[in-house]
């Protein structure tokens, strides 16, 4: 055997480079073949710079710095003028590119001053439209969602103060009628004040008190209901949900944490019950329907309920931004009771890193399972709107972002920003794209309210070529006798974690690859299970800095994860009604979607024994399962898959309760439930079950 290929063999079984046969990933700078086009984001239109709209009729959230060019340039008459525009046109919106990736924020109009002064002379440009410019960095999810939230909150606001100021305008007249009744308002005094001074000498107050107070009928408001409409006004004018004019300063719904905003909500509960008993009880009274015997006990026994949803929905919506790497543990926990309680809050869980590196040295979880472990929990909830993205693709998806915000219930988004710090120089933009692109961490949105079934509900169309398990793309390069040519190249999870610098021992370049006739594509070689020798080795096809061609084997270790990405992506494509290649069993159709074929090809799972089943204790919804392999990958011996690989616990005392807990938490469609610990003297017992409770 040759020796560039014994060493390319050793290094794939093994992992370890035997001498200097094989080149390191780093030291040339390697990069996937596809990016090579890629060097100079400032030289591209794409979806950045992206302006936060300050004003949009139409309702935009934001859009991306070239849609607003094309826009003003679609408005512009044909001929030599719109062609002079254009060209000028086109270079500022270069020059703002350049200025906001080397770190310029601020307004797009000043952007544009600056970018348009340093070109010199030329037509102005005058865009419809002005606000904040981002970047695609670590920044851009919470700005973007915040600037999204406060949109929907001012509508909210808005609707809030019209009623409100209806309400106490008649609920005012409704005493200042009942005022003018009374005997103070027909007393001398008081008929003088309203005459004013310039024809008080003209009557006589004193006789004309007497005639108005034969003439009037008894008061008609009790001195119960004038307490309870003054009290009610109080309410109205005092509250501090929405800012009013001469009112208190509003309260903050705006957090760091998820603790900090769930404390805030409990001990404004009150109030807000206090809030919506006032408006109910102005529109009783302004309607002349309030009744003392029926509706104080009414308003009593509903105050014991507590707030409804319907309630809820009338005040602010919390936003809470965390990132993933900020979170305690015991947040974890409350950050699920929030979903789990269908609380109307908004949650950005902003991930930075999705290859960090506990995720490769355990073993338990799958390249990106850091960033896609809240988003997998939420939607087994079914009641809670989830939107996972990379930043890169959040321009696209702001349709989704505005619907999510105005969803009745609890909305999570999961972001990766790709400003992971370890690329290599790589943009954010550039990382987070490719992570969607490998399957690492694919977009999708999950609404409760878009239909019946999980197909209906969940969308993952915005995946590229969604329908594969990777997407190809063509890498056009010039053989060594500078003849072109042309293949199609899948971009796989090895190419992402190529990416990553920490992993770069995990890659060797092959000096000569045409000695070594074994090298086959990495995304041919994960469909296919070796045992022993492998007949082909998995390579990928790179670039260096100055875009020559080198192919790179890889080891062993993130084929195994890079077989596992593949097929959690299968796992949700299919939730989401997209078709796939491979046999799909009857009993893994989601219960929504499940057709009752006529005669079953595979044998029905045995179900749970519920009735040997105590209340305590632990199991799986089986027939439910994705065979996603997280509880296996946890720990085989607990868990197991059934002759339908669906999992089931075989041996709940081979683990701990704490990977019972996690492997609820892990559980893409939230089937595992850990019941209690079997042994109290398990360490951390407190704050596992209080993880473990959205789950029991």
């Amino acid at each position: 055997m040759h020796s560039d290929l014994q060493a390319t063999l050793a290094f794939h079984l093994t992992g370890r480079r035997a001498g200097d046969a094989l080149g390191t990933v780093e030291e040339t700078g390697l990069r996937p073949a596809l990016l090579a086009g890629y060097r100079d984001l400032s030289r591209l239109r794409y979806d950045f710079p992206l302006v936060l709209l300050r004003e949009a009729p139409d309702g935009a959230i934001a859009e991306p710095l070239s849609f607003l060019v094309d826009r003003m340039l679609e408005a512009v008459p044909a001929g030599i003028e719109r062609q002079r525009l254009q060209a000028r046109a086109l270079k500022v919106e270069a020059g703002v590119r350049a200025m906001v990736a080397a770190g310029a924020r601020g307004p797009l109009s000043e952007l544009l001053d600056e970018a348009a002064r340093r070109l010199g002379p030329g037509p102005a440009l005058a865009l419809e439209r002005d606000g904040e410019v981002l970047d695609c960095d670590a920044g851009l999810p919470a700005k973007l969602l915040a600037h999204a939230w406060r949109r929907a909150q001012e509508e909210k606001a808005r609707a809030f103060r019209k009623r409100a100021g209806r309400l106490i305008l008649r609920l005012e007249d409704i005493l200042g009628a009942d005022a003018a009744r009374s005997e103070a308002a027909r007393s001398p005094e008081c008929l003088r004040a309203s005459i004013g001074a310039t024809y008080a000498e003209a009557f006589d107050f004193e006789a004309m008190s007497r005639i108005l107070g034969r003439a009037a009928g008894p008061a008609t408001m009790t001195e119960s209901r004038r307490r309870r409409i003054e009290a009610t006004l109080a309410a109205l004018k005092q509250q501090r949900f929405f800012a009013a004019e001469g009112g208190p300063a509003p309260l903050e719904f705006e957090f760091r944490d998820c603790a900090s905003a769930l404390a805030a909500f409990r001990e404004r509960v009150p109030a807000m019950e206090r809030l919506a008993r006032a408006i109910a009880v102005a529109r009783l009274e302004i309607d002349g329907e309030y009744s003392e015997p029926r509706h104080d006990a009414l308003f009593e026994r509903l105050a014991a309920a507590g707030l409804d949803l319907r309630d809820m929905a009338m005040f602010p919506d919390y936003l809470v931004c965390v990132n993933e790497r900020d979170l305690r543990e015991t947040e974890h926990g409350e950050l699920m009771e929030i979903l789990a309680s269908g609380l109307p809050m908004r949650i950005l869980v902003q991930t930075d890193d999705i290859l960090a590196p506990p995720i490769l040295d355990t073993g338990h979880q799958a390249f990106g399972a850091r960033g896609r472990r809240f988003a997998n929990m939420a939607i087994g909830l079914r009641d809670v709107y989830v939107l996972q993205a990379p930043g890169s693709h959040l321009p696209r998806l702001s349709d989704r972002i505005a619907r999510a915000m105005s969803h009745p219930g609890p909305a999570l988004f999961s972001v990766f920003t790709g400003a992971t710090g370890h690329a290599g120089g790589l943009p954010p933009y550039l990382v987070a794209a490719a992570a969607m692109e490998s399957r690492a961490f694919p977009a999708f949105t999950y609404d409760p309210g878009a239909g019946e079934g999980w197909a209906a509900r969940l969308s993952v169309e915005f995946n590229p070529q969604a329908e594969r398990d990777w997407p190809l793309h063509a890498l056009v390069y010039e053989d060594a006798v500078r003849q072109s040519v042309a293949e199609a190249v899948p971009f796989t999870l090895l190419d992402f974690v190529s990416l990553d610098r920490r992993y770069a021992g995990h890659f060797a370049r092959v000096p000569r690859p045409d000695g070594i006739g074994s090298l086959a594509p990495a995304a041919e070689c994960l469909d296919r299970e070796a045992k022993g020798v492998p007949d082909t080795l998995p390579s990928l096809t790179m670039v260096d800095a100055e875009d020559r061609l080198h192919k790179v084997v890889v080891d062993g270790r993130p084929i195994g994860e890079a077989r596992r990405c593949r097929d959690l992506w299968r796992s949700l494509r299919e939730l989401g009604g997209i078709g796939v290649s491979r046999a799909v069993p009857v009993e893994r159709v989601p219960e929504e979607t499940k057709v009752a074929p006529e005669k079953a090809s595979t044998p029905e799972p045995s179900p749970e024994p519920v009735n040997e089943r105590g209340p305590d204790e632990p199991y799986i919804e089986t027939p439910r399962c994705s065979s996603c392999d997280e509880c296996i990958q946890l720990n085989n011996r607990m868990f197991a898959y059934d002759g339908n690989k669906q999992a089931r616990i075989v041996d709940v005392n081979a683990g701990t309760y704490r990977q019972l807990v996690e492997a609820a938490e892990n559980c893409q469609v939230a089937i595992i439930h850990p019941g209690k610990p079997k042994n109290p003297d398990e360490p951390g017992l407190d704050e596992l079950l209080k993880r473990a409770g959205p789950f029991l």
